[in-house]
């Protein structure tokens, strides 16, 4: 887990996992040295020009630099635009590409891996953390990378100019991040109580959503709504304390730069009376000070959006390193084959221990997995998917791989069903072909649904026996379809009768037959009939 007392100006997660931002701050730093240009070019131009009339010069010889001081003044408001239009779009960039890889490491980490981890959180995380990402990008980025850039320039020129003058803004300035990191502490600490509450409150209100039939069964409904309440007052009072932290930062900030600048400001004052300074140089000092001061002060002033930024997709990065890490045990190369292995598996499912099971399906033959209710027929196949957590080896094609999810073709005994047509949830997603998708459905006993018959949340307007063989018929589909030539089904005729059982049957062989593995986990005496090998978990139990 990430080290929440500590603060980092940039994590470099996020240059790491999304790269887009590693354009953003190149083009951030070329607009950033280019504004510290036109600031330094403003400020000699208009203190050159005010000297020049104070000493009586012709208003004729003073236009050159006037007018060249107005062009300045209108570059820079050029650049200032500039910088906003590439933050906003580094922003979105970056977002987008870690919504991605987000979406992408909960694939492949699978339900087993987001079933420990609140996914009410999780999705306020992905929503509402990504978008705090834009006043990071926006705000937070730019001042920091002007921080590194400017500060250092400004004061080379200040020292240059006026050695005393550099001084003191060396001597100053580290004031001001020494209170940039002690109300920061206290700025972060608060913003992640706050985003955790926000956390809280999102799950809080899924699950009483969720199970707001049985609440009412039982006269609860009343206490779950003041618990939602009560933390909703929780959030509204923390989020103000974020606003006063905040204030309170910004304010510190502002008076210890503008003492700062005072104190140049009077030295100036003194040595110009004493005839010690010129006016030219004291002038352009006094231009230069308070920029020399604003990044820096500025950072101080965003570092809340840093926090929360920060703060908000610490959880994201968490699943991203866990997928990385995933990732590492399996072989990137292993390319999609036709025969899966499970090697000494054995499920971890707590107080239930699990015998380890070896087996492999080859093209051309169907395994049956069979065994008692209970004993982990299904949970095996979850280790296959990669849906649960396992000990031992899952191959394909004597590669080994943490899961087997790209080779296989899966009807699990949920059918799984969506909002759509019966072809939609036939085709899943992938290019649809009427044919391929008629022929699915009559091989899986099917053949009296229309394809185009709409279905409701979850499949409804199919009886249990129709919905089991639309899942047939997808898994038969994508096998087709996709090339995957593993068919993995776990009891496809637990809701069919004798007669649609058998026809189903007969399409498992016929696929083996063609040259499709297939593991079929199923309790029925009938599946036996077709099997190549029949592995029984509870002998081995």
């Amino acid at each position: 887990m990430t080290d929440t007392t500590r603060v980092r100006p940039v994590d470099p997660r996020l240059v790491r996992y999304a790269s887009a931002s590693r354009g953003f701050f190149a083009v951030s730093a070329a607009i950033v040295l280019a504004q510290t240009g036109v600031v330094v070019g403003f400020a000699w131009t208009l203190t050159s020009a005010l000297v020049g009339a104070i000493d009586g010069r012709p208003l004729g010889d003073l236009s050159g630099m006037l007018a060249s001081a107005v062009l300045l003044v209108v570059l820079r408001g050029l650049l200032v635009a500039a910088s906003e239009r590439v933050s906003a779009r580094g922003a979105a960039a970056a977002s987008l590409q870690l919504r991605e890889r987000l979406v992408g490491a909960v694939a492949a980490l699978g339900p087993g891996w987001l079933a420990r981890r609140n996914a009410a959180s999780l999705s306020v995380t992905a929503g509402h953390g990504l978008e705090a990402l834009d006043a990071y990008f926006g705000r937070y980025l730019p001042q920091l990378v002007a921080t590194a850039i400017t500060t250092p320039i400004l004061i080379g020129a200040i020292t240059l100019a006026d050695p005393l003058s550099g001084l003191i803004v060396v001597l100053t300035l580290p004031l001001i991040p020494l209170f940039m990191v002690l109300i920061g502490l206290a700025t972060r600490t608060v913003q992640k109580k706050q985003y955790g509450t926000l956390g809280r409150l999102a799950a809080r209100f899924a699950d009483t959503v969720e199970g707001l039939g049985t609440l009412k069964a039982f006269g609860r409904e009343h206490r779950a709504a003041d618990t939602i309440e009560q933390t909703t007052r929780d959030y509204k009072r923390e989020t103000m304390t974020v606003l006063r932290v905040s204030f309170l930062s910004g304010f510190a900030l502002e008076f210890l730069a503008s003492i700062s600048v005072a104190i140049i400001a009077v030295t100036i004052g003194f040595r110009l009376l004493a005839g010690d300074l010129s006016l030219l140089v004291g002038l352009f000092v006094l231009l230069l000070a308070p920029e020399a001061y604003l990044p820096l002060r500025q950072v101080g002033v965003q570092f809340h959006a840093a926090s929360e930024g920060v703060a908000a997709t610490e959880e994201i990065f968490d699943a991203l390193d866990a997928a990385c890490t995933a990732d590492a045990t399996e072989d990137s190369d292993s390319p999609r084959g036709s025969t899966v292995e499970l090697r000494e598996v054995r499920v971890d499912r707590g107080a239930h221990a699990m015998p380890r099971v070896s087996l492999s399906v080859g093209p051309g033959e169907v395994v049956l997995l069979t065994g008692p209710s209970g004993v982990g027929k299904s949970s095996l196949v979850a280790a296959l998917l990669g849906y649960a957590d396992h000990e031992g080896e899952v191959r394909v094609d004597g590669r080994r791989v943490a899961h087997a999810r790209d080779t296989v073709a899966w009807a699990g005994q949920r059918p799984g069903l969506v909002s759509g047509t019966v072809a939609e949830n036939v085709a899943l997603g992938s290019d649809a072909d009427s044919a391929t998708i008629a022929q699915a459905l009559a091989d899986a006993g099917a053949s009296d649904l229309d394809p185009a018959t709409a279905l409701g949340a979850g499949g409804s307007g199919l009886s249990g026996g129709q919905a089991q063989r639309v899942a047939v018929a997808r898994a038969l589909y994508r096998s087709r379809v996709a090339g995957t030539r593993v068919l993995v089904l776990d009891e496809p005729s637990s809701a069919l009768d004798a007669e649609t059982e058998a026809h189903v049957w007969r399409t498992v062989r016929a696929e083996a037959d063609a040259g499709a593995g297939v593991l079929l986990v199923s309790h029925r005496v009938s599946a036996r009939a077709i099997a190549d090998r029949v592995v029984d978990l509870g002998v081995l139990s």
